[in-house]
């Protein structure tokens, strides 16, 4: 469609220039061109140098100014000539068919529809104007997976992603920052969590492990209406946020799963240190070496049944109770009391995310 629109300026501006003026694509085929019969000719000299970026370049007589809306050029105009006029017009067509390129693919394009529409960056009663407009489905079930690389997503990272989801027509693979690359899933409407997570899991092993190791996967929920599409994909963003702090060592996080963890997340600081001051009464929590929070996090793994515990860190049953009492003691809290462990075990969280200080979306 770009073609036919670029031919269709070319031919409006053909008297005013009163020179033969051209586009070139980036294969070096001439793709509209007010001579209609070299329409379809390819350019073997010079591909390299007429394709430089903010570079007006001059070939045999030709002045070519390349123009794009990526960091590579796109596409090159080239006017009849090789003097200061022939080098203004060349500047004047490379911006103005950029601009009106641009204005064409963010009226029509539906990844670029579909982009502002997660990003909550168009109103909601355009949506379904535009989308009837795209031909886009209203109603399919949809989800957002939201991929953050540790390190700075490479275009060859990017590709591999995009190789997985081949149906451009349903799927979206949508690069949001230099870390963040969103998927948008078109999904059955049985489709359950575990579902999800081997899809998450399939992107994860797809990068390779060399790459895999710097990327984790957060999952929002699933959404019936295309106008939900930024809940599903704020939610994922919360799960890598609340994953980040609450289980660093997980690689896909379901904002299905986040329990009382996305509770806590939620809560201002304020409230969260009048929490802890008021639960360690006694003792603050930092009072507490690594070998005894090591003790209780092993207490909680064993559903504080003190047999199996002490069975799993090899010591004495005595022991590990005269290390509880030594907690009990030091912070006032029982962890052999269901109550006292409910409140000691939130208390950890809680401690954990003021540690963290998260980014809130």
């Amino acid at each position: 469609m770009s073609n036919r629109l670029f031919q269709s300026v070319l031919h409006q501006m053909k008297d005013a220039v009163g020179r033969t003026i051209g586009v070139i694509d980036e294969t070096g085929t001439i793709v509209a061109c007010t001579e209609l019969t070299r329409v379809g000719d390819v350019v073997t000299i010079g591909v390299s140098e007429i394709f430089a970026l903010n570079t007006t370049t001059c070939v045999n007589g030709i002045t070519y100014r390349a123009f794009g809306s990526l960091m590579q050029p796109e596409y090159t105009v080239f006017v009849e000539g090789s003097d200061t006029l022939a080098d203004k017009y060349a500047g004047i067509l490379a911006v103005s068919l950029s601009s009106i390129k641009q204005y064409y693919d963010e009226k029509y394009d539906r990844g670029n529809f579909i982009k502002n529409v997660m990003l909550d960056n168009i109103l909601p009663g355009d949506i379904y104007l535009k989308a009837r407009e795209l031909h886009f489905n209203n109603d399919a079930v949809r989800v957002v997976l939201l991929v953050r690389f540790s390190d700075v997503c490479e275009s060859s990272m990017f590709d591999t992603i995009q190789s997985l989801f081949p149906d451009k027509n349903k799927d979206f693979v949508i690069s949001v920052n230099e870390n963040d690359v969103a998927i948008i899933k078109d999904i059955a409407a049985a489709t359950d969590s575990k579902d999800l997570e081997k899809l998450a899991r399939s992107v994860i092993d797809s990068l390779g492990s060399d790459i895999a190791g710097q990327a984790v996967v957060g999952i929002g929920t699933a959404v019936k209406s295309i106008k939900d599409l930024a809940k599903s994909f704020k939610e994922a963003q919360v799960a890598l946020e609340v994953g980040k702090v609450f289980d660093t060592e997980k690689v896909i996080i379901s904002c299905e799963n986040l329990g009382i963890a996305r509770l806590i997340y939620q809560l201002p600081t304020t409230l969260c240190d009048m929490f802890l001051k008021e639960v360690f009464k006694v003792g603050p929590v930092d009072s507490l070496d690594h070998e005894t929070l090591f003790t209780i996090q092993k207490f909680f793994e064993n559903n504080l049944n003190v047999s199996e515990t002490s069975r799993k860190l090899f010591v004495h049953r005595n022991t590990l109770v005269y290390r509880l009492e030594k907690i009990r003691k030091l912070t006032g809290l029982d962890l052999r009391e269901f109550d006292d462990a409910i409140v000691f075990k939130v208390a950890l969280m809680v401690k954990k995310y003021l540690d963290s200080s998260p980014i809130k979306y």
